[in-house]
């Protein structure tokens, strides 16, 4: 962890423990209930998008999900981001959860349906919080449309780069068909956290299974080549972050990235696989909330 995100981490963890007293306090006088998380669809074209939106005017803070899972994995962070006073907004990507290509479309690139979703929500400058392939959208995003993203946290992601020494890494540490064959939840969720939380492992799991449909006949895109050297191109403040036991992006992967994108915060995250989210969401959420707080008006 860099000294930096450190000390930021130690304030907003104090100010925060006394931003939840006042709410509390606040909530126990009006007797008010917290607003449910809205659902819906959005209609765009040649699709049906199912988003999440706590609205309000707190800043937004879009989560873009992994592959292996939809917009209902982030209940840890959900409750986290409305009590830091944000606004919290997720939806589907075509391919997961509840998000449908109407008949006859192409599903495109996965950066038009995120682009598309703000402009019907009418957010302009938000925060971009990707894990997993939710990161590599992410980048794609961020690298199309920087003047829109306020800071971006990359979590647990092997960032779609497209460069061929990264590419017979990744094949020498996750080698085909023997990794493919594994279970989701031992490839994504690490040793300490399923020797430790049975039920929480079983949780991961059925949303997992909830998120699942049918295969697109084509999948969606990343419109830019991700390389080491475009990485480098990018000038938005960045937070880097994995588990120590990440089979897809351990920390000597992460520092590759790093390395490149000066100025970089990062964090590795103990006793967590490449699920931080949810495997350790109360250190990932200080570090997002953080890392967001101090890139916020």
């Amino acid at each position: 962890m860099s000294i930096p995100l450190i000390r930021l981490l130690t304030a907003f963890a104090i100010g925060m423990g006394a931003a939840a007293m006042r709410d509390a306090a606040a909530t126990a006088q009006s007797g008010a209930a917290a607003p449910n998380t809205l659902g819906a669809v959005a209609p765009l074209a040649g699709r049906q998008i199912w988003y999440l939106d706590t609205g309000g005017s707190g800043v937004p803070i879009v989560f873009m999900h992994p592959g292996s899972g939809s917009s209902l994995v982030w209940e840890h962070q959900i409750p986290a981001v409305r009590a830091a006073g944000y606004r919290f907004i997720a939806y589907d990507r075509l391919g997961s959860g509840r998000s449908v290509l109407d008949s006859g479309s192409d599903p495109g690139f996965a950066i038009d349906d995120l682009h598309a979703l703000l402009g019907y929500l009418r957010v302009d400058r938000f925060h971009l919080v990707g894990t997993a392939a939710g990161g590599i959208v992410s980048l794609d995003y961020a690298l199309s449309f920087p003047e829109r993203v306020r800071s971006l946290v990359v979590a647990n992601s092997i960032g779609g780069v497209q460069d061929e020494d990264y590419l017979a890494l990744g094949r020498r540490i996750r080698p085909s068909p023997q990794f493919d064959a594994l279970p989701t939840e031992l490839k994504e969720l690490g040793p300490s956290y399923r020797a430790a939380n049975a039920e929480g492992t079983a949780r991961w799991v059925e949303l997992e299974h909830q998120s699942r449909t049918a295969p697109l006949t084509s999948a969606q895109k990343i419109r830019a080549r991700i390389t080491f050297s475009l990485l480098e191109t990018i000038r938005i403040p960045t937070l880097l972050l994995t588990g120590d036991a990440d089979l897809y992006t351990p920390p000597a992967v992460l520092r590759l990235f790093s390395a490149r994108m000066r100025g970089a915060e990062t964090l590795v995250v103990p006793e967590a696989g490449h699920s931080v989210y949810w495997e350790q969401p109360d250190i990932f959420n200080r570090a997002v909330l953080a890392f967001v707080a101090q890139h916020s008006p």
